[in-house]
């Protein structure tokens, strides 16, 4: 079967990436409207990043064994089915429940489902279209999660500045509208036949490869490298470096999107010329420099671009880790992928958690109310550096992990 007869499949798959874009991003932007409507704590608020999350890395471990007995087309299917209706209900249960956080709890669960089984299903869709040029394809697909995520930014911003915070119900039915349009297209995309049973690679024969268990400690350090980031640049530009919040935003998540984004894209392009290895250390080792940017100047100009920067760090570090595992282990199957997801969301965890933690922790320590005098900001601003300083932990395993896995073509044996 030729390439281009799955152009439809894969502009399925990107929309599908954009639809996972959606879902991770834009309840995080009505916080405060569900803060000041429903009367929710900012720990309530956290929570429902956590049920997200907790979720996804559920649906991640189920389909590992649940996926390829099933099959793919109707587990795409539902995955766009679980989204739409978890969007519908964010902006319809909230409004009719006595407990509007019960409301926003199950549509929180429903879309995560989606978003769960879009991480697992599209990257291995994707590989299994034919063609050599597979690592570019990959960073292609993943791009369009960050063009999603900088469209729900710009264009809900902009959608409430026009219709008002009241109407803010409006936005999810609105989005709701892309996966719904795209659950029929997987309806009748053509989808290559996965790798069969007896073909496939057994899970305990994956754990027993050194190369795999390194893969998947490289999969938690890519995600929490990126969402270490990109859930607090906000924040940090806001009150750590005291810029206005707009102009934060700007130079710090959407540009930290545009940047990442871009870095996939331009890897898609002429990635077949460039060698992923390579590729891979020369990002962690731009991570360290992106996060020691943010956390060690003074200057919030120079802090914000270690921010936006960080974006085009981590570009190739999720997709490129799928890549480089896939050619490892050819018949790797769902199962690989679902591992891969997992630990990338147990990274996605763990990361902003750790960013956080060390962020509160360090303003109680003496050492760091000694730097005040010298440096003139405050403890809340010392602390919230200290959590990104922390952050360069991730692509520095990132970048040891890479140096010891050998190429992709000498683990095929292994199969």
């Amino acid at each position: 079967m030729h390439k281009n007869q799955f152009r439809s499949t894969v502009t399925s798959c990107y929309l599908a990436y954009i639809t996972q874009a959606i879902v991770n991003n834009l309840a995080p932007l009505l916080f405060i409207i569900f803060q000041d409507k429903f009367s929710i704590s900012f720990t309530m608020l956290g929570n429902l990043v956590l049920i997200n999350f907790g979720t996804q890395l559920t649906v991640d471990l189920l389909a590992v064994k649940l996926v390829d007995r099933i099959g793919y087309r109707p587990c795409l299917v539902a995955a766009h089915a679980f989204s739409v209706l978890g969007l519908v209900l964010l902006g319809v249960l909230p409004r009719l429940l006595p407990q509007p956080y019960v409301g926003l709890i199950i549509a929180v669960v429903l879309y995560a489902l989606g978003g769960g089984l879009i991480e697992v299903l599209v990257s291995p869709v994707v590989e299994a279209i034919p063609g050599d040029a597979k690592a570019s394809a990959m960073s292609l697909l993943h791009s369009f999660y960050c063009w999603g995520q900088v469209a729900v930014v710009l264009l809900s911003t902009l959608l409430l500045k026009v219709m008002g915070s009241d109407a803010w119900f409006v936005l999810p039915l609105l989005w709701a509208l892309l996966p719904l349009y795209n659950l029929f297209r997987f309806l009748k995309v053509p989808l290559m036949p996965p790798v069969s049973e007896e073909a496939r690679m057994p899970l305990r024969k994956l754990f027993s490869s050194k190369i795999f268990l390194v893969a998947m400690l490289l999969m938690v350090c890519a995600g929490a490298s990126e969402l270490a980031m990109s859930q607090w640049s906000s924040l940090f530009a806001e009150k750590g470096l005291g810029v206005p919040k707009v102009v934060g935003d700007l130079l710090g998540p959407c540009l930290f999107g545009v940047l990442m984004g871009a870095g996939r894209v331009a890897y898609g392009l002429w990635g077949a010329k460039i060698d992923l290895r390579k590729a891979l250390l020369a990002c962690s080792g731009l991570c360290i420099v992106s996060y020691a940017m943010a956390a060690l100047l003074v200057n919030p100009f120079l802090s914000l671009m270690g921010c936006a920067l960080c974006g085009l760090s981590v570009s190739l570090m999720w997709p490129g880790t799928f890549s480089y595992t896939s050619q490892a282990f050819p018949t790797g199957g769902t199962a690989m992928f679902g591992l891969m997801a997992l630990c990338g969301d147990l990274g996605c965890s763990l990361g902003p958690w750790l960013t956080g933690l060390v962020s509160d922790t360090a303003q109680r320590l003496p050492a760091l109310a000694s730097l005040q005098a010298s440096t003139g900001l405050s403890l809340e601003q010392l602390g919230l550096k200290s959590g990104l300083f922390v952050g360069i932990l991730f692509p520095a395993v990132l970048l040891v992990g890479v140096l010891l896995m050998r190429r992709p073509g000498t683990a095929k044996k292994q199969n």
